[in-house]
């Protein structure tokens, strides 16, 4: 497929984009230059329009790569494709059986959302595994480690289902003790290329170091970063 355009304003340039054909046919490069005038960006946020106009035919999604991540700017499609479908998914959303259907999915997603931070609260304090004189510490660390990892959206590593629950709660006790209970957020790092990774292995070594005394039923000595972290969340 090949486009030819007149038009004139320009879009932002992406670091990478990816057009699509109704015929599933992919083709990386800069949109600029080459989408048709009748074409506009459907931006992202309707994920059921976007779904819909991807599937109504020929269309060119344009995404922009930062650092190791990939966000979608929009899709690029003919505007009335866009619009009609637009109109149809208000009508549907303006029905009675639909807002019922919405009810019931927010019900279900509630229930599997509140399944999930049980189980994930439960992989952690299996992992810190605290000596029971340490079990309040151990209550209030594992519990606060699940709060912050394990909203919907929050995109850390409790959310990604790529690796089993037991190796996400040590992952996650990990990056919360790296944040909380380390300088590691007012370090100046060099942009030298693995020194960041260099930094945090380090940090998280300390960490395993210190949960190693608390299952053991020692402490952290005089001055605890974690029994500090806690203490500072008090006041």
């Amino acid at each position: 497929m090949s486009f030819t355009s007149t038009r004139t304003e320009v879009m932002p340039k992406p670091v990478r984009a990816t057009q699509s054909t109704a015929a599933g046919q992919l083709v990386s490069g800069d949109p600029t230059g080459c989408t048709p005038t009748d074409w506009v960006l459907l931006p992202p946020g309707d994920a059921a329009l976007t779904r819909r106009v991807k599937l109504a035919g020929d269309h060119r999604v344009e995404q922009e790569k930062r650092g190791r991540r990939t966000f979608s700017k929009g899709v690029w499609a003919p505007a009335a494709t866009i619009d009609r479908i637009r109109a149809e998914l208000e009508a549907e959303r303006s029905t009675e059986s639909f807002a019922k259907r919405k009810v019931a999915d927010a019900q279900r997603r509630e229930k599997v959302q509140t399944a999930y931070v049980e189980d994930f609260l439960g992989a952690v304090v299996a992992f810190l595994d605290f000596h029971p004189k340490h079990a309040e510490l151990a209550d209030r660390l594992a519990r606060a480690v699940t709060d912050h990892a394990t909203p919907v959206g929050s995109g850390t590593v409790a959310r990604t289902k790529r690796i089993p629950v037991e190796q996400r709660a040590e992952a996650a006790v990990i990056a919360w003790m790296r944040h909380q209970t380390t300088g590691y957020d007012d370090m100046v790092i060099p942009r030298v290329r693995g020194k960041r990774r260099e930094v945090r292995r380090m940090l998280a070594q300390r960490s395993k170091d210190l949960l190693v005394r608390y299952r053991r039923g020692e402490t952290g000595g005089t001055v605890c970063p974690l029994a500090a972290a806690f203490r500072d969340e008090a006041s």
